[in-house]
Parts: C-alpha cells; structure tokens; sequence
C-alpha cells in the first residue's frame, strides 16, 4: 500500500478510501479518469474532467453487493480496454471496494478468488471484507467457474472465510 492510501491493483484499477479519492492531485498524477463511490456519502466530484459514479451501499453483511458485481467489473473492464483508469473506493477501502475489485478480478482477469484475493491483499494489505460480501463472492466465484477456491467455515469467532483460519488459530483470548 503506498503511503498516499491510494493502491495500484492492476494498470487501470486503483483502489483507496474516501479521503484518498477527494485528493485532486493524486487523481490527476496517477492519471484517474473515472471515480466510483461505494459509501453511503456522495462527494463533490474533485475535477470537473472525471467521470464519477456514486453507488450508495452499505457495509453491512445483508448489503447486496453482488447485485453490482456484473455492472461494476464491466465498467472498469471498458475503462481499462479504452485506456482509462478507475479509481474505486468506500469509507475505508477495506470492504465495500474491495469486493467490487476481487469480483472485477475473477469476472475480467479470469483468476480464481483465492488468486483474486492474494493479488489484491499484496496490493493493500488492510483488506477484510465483511462476511456477507464474503458469502457473495463465493457465490459469483461458483457461477464463473463451477467450483470454489474459498469456503466459509465456522472458527471461534463466528463464520471466515478458511483463508482466514490460520489468523483465528493464532488468536489470543482475553
């Protein structure tokens, strides 16, 4: 993760919190042109010559996302082909957009969730969707390719993604 909050996902997806996104010298340097908001406040677009889409979604494990996976991961995918840049992004940048970056990955990359995932948390390791997006993932996942690389199983702490089991193991209870 680069110190700005802003991280580079692939040549033409970037992905950062809300206060990265509202930098105007940031976008311009790294040559943004169309913005996508995840969260529930909708910004004042930061230049005038920028694209800027507003999704009102909320963190929420019962938020459906998945119904933006699709429409989303084309969006990027037109940018990209036609030489634009996307910057998505929500509060944080550790939920909402993400997913939407891992269901872009896995729809126009062609990579597993797993591989999605990996990619992705190199890029920004503060990454920790919430478990409902979790569960939509693993469903798109099984629709893109028949079979799944991530499951949702039970730990002490309530239902994770397995990825996550070897974190909970090395939990310390209080």
């Amino acid at each position: 993760m680069s110190v700005s909050g802003l991280s580079q996902v692939t040549d033409g997806l970037f992905l950062s919190n809300a206060a990265a996104a509202s930098r105007p010298t940031l976008l311009t340097s790294h040559h943004i042109t169309c913005v996508i908001n995840l969260s529930l406040e909708r910004r004042t677009p930061v230049t005038s010559d920028m694209e800027y889409l507003h999704f009102p979604v909320a963190d929420q494990p019962e938020t459906a996302l998945s119904d933006l996976f699709d429409t989303i991961s084309h969006k990027i995918y037109e940018l990209e082909a036609s030489g634009g840049r996307t910057l998505i992004h929500c509060a944080a940048g550790i939920s909402r957009a993400p997913t939407l970056a891992l269901a872009y990955l896995m729809k126009h990359r062609g990579v597993t969730l797993l591989q999605a995932h990996a990619h992705l948390r190199s890029r920004r390791p503060i990454i920790r969707p919430n478990i409902g997006f979790w569960r939509q993932l693993v469903a798109y996942e099984l629709d893109l390719f028949g079979k799944n690389t991530v499951r949702i199983i039970e730990s002490p702490v309530g239902p994770i993604p397995d990825i996550y089991e070897a974190e909970t193991k090395n939990m310390v209870p209080f």
